[in-house]
């Protein structure tokens, strides 16, 4: 992990060692009110008052050049008002968003967010919660949780404040999509245009996002009563050059799809660049889903039909948890719905056309 510090920019005529903090003392003296009243007003932490005596405190602040002194509050709360957020990775637009969605919404509560990334290895996700531990962070949202892992549980036995995002391993406090519904989602959407032969770009194992939109898949082709083909099922990791991959070994296979439903929107854009390679047309040869609706997917030339994933309310919920804990036992997971976003890359699926025609 590594942090970047930039120097400080001061602005003043005067020599800066001849200069004095403000403090609130003298801004309640300036506004007539006491102590007590300026930092409550000022606290962003709090819910903003808009009466008149807050607008006199803060306009006497912002003229006095107060600036809070966060590590002297910090002091005396026993915390920093720092979360740290450990990744898999940042060029994951996935992992970004998140990163962004959790920053706001640390920003919006008078907090700030640290990231680490670890390339989704549970060693390094060890090393970073260290560091991130040892910089005075109040507590830590994990979006790299595994099944095969149990770091969370080293983290509670320790008293270590953390919750999961994205994923989930069953347990902990977690803030997630719900992912078994997205993946019924896509698969309905391609069911519903007429395709049959459905692969499925499945991403790996020891994610519980891969699983629940796994589980998605195979509810929807069960309850339209489609046997899946083994073969039509081919896991990945979350990257471009895996959903290629795994496109072309689809496409190699004696009983081509007619459609792909891809994990997520990097798997995605592999597999229409694999698509594309091997001379087929999407949506016209083979249809295709991607999911959480990153910005770019709507910009490619074949606009990407993906799941859209709400990251502002997944951020939100994480942090909720991560301050005030959960409820009740049922609490503990909080799942936030998707919605599919149809776009250029499905369409009907030409041979149940071609049968319909006939009839």
């Amino acid at each position: 992990m590594t942090i970047h510090e930039g120097p400080g920019v001061f602005t003043s005529d005067e020599p800066q060692e001849k200069q004095s903090r403000v403090t609130l003392h003298d801004v309640a003296a300036a506004s007539g009110v006491s102590k007590s009243t300026v930092s409550r007003i000022l606290d962003e932490r709090l819910p903003r008052s808009d009466n008149e005596t807050a607008r006199r405190v803060r306009q006497v602040a912002a003229e006095l050049g107060y600036v809070r002194d966060v590590s002297a509050a910090s002091l005396r709360r026993g915390n920093t008002s720092t979360i740290g957020v450990i990744v898999p990775r940042l060029t994951d637009t996935v992992m970004a968003m998140l990163y962004e969605a959790l920053a706001h919404a640390c920003a919006r509560t008078g907090r700030f967010a640290i990231v680490a990334t670890t390339d989704d290895e549970p060693q390094a996700d060890r090393a970073a919660a260290q560091s991130l531990l040892q910089r005075g962070v109040d507590g830590l949202v994990l979006s790299t949780a595994r099944e095969d892992d149990d770091f969370p549980i080293q983290l509670e036995a320790r008293g270590v404040p953390y919750v999961l995002a994205l994923r989930s391993d069953g347990r902990s406090m977690s803030s997630v999509g719900d992912d078994k519904l997205g993946g019924y989602l896509a698969t309905r959407h391609l069911l519903d245009l007429g395709h049959r032969r459905i692969g499925i770009i499945a991403g790996p194992g020891y994610a519980s996002s891969s699983r629940g939109r796994l589980a998605g898949y195979r509810s929807a082709m069960d309850e339209a009563g489609v046997p899946i083909d083994p073969a039509w099922i081919v896991e990945s990791t979350f990257g471009i050059d895996s959903g290629a991959e795994a496109a072309e070994r689809l496409m190699s296979g004696p009983t081509r799809p007619t459609a792909i439903f891809a994990m997520n929107d990097n798997t995605a854009i592999g597999a229409l660049s694999a698509l594309v390679k091997l001379g087929l047309s999407v949506p016209d040869d083979v249809s295709l889903v991607g999911y959480n609706d990153v910005p770019i997917v709507s910009r490619l030339s074949v606009p990407l039909t993906s799941v859209r994933v709400p990251f502002d309310r997944i951020a939100a919920e994480a942090l909720d948890l991560l301050s005030r804990g959960a409820t009740s036992v049922n609490d503990r997971i909080r799942v936030a719905p998707p919605t599919l976003i149809p776009r250029a890359s499905t369409s009907a699926c030409r041979s149940a056309v071609r049968q319909a025609k006939s009839q």
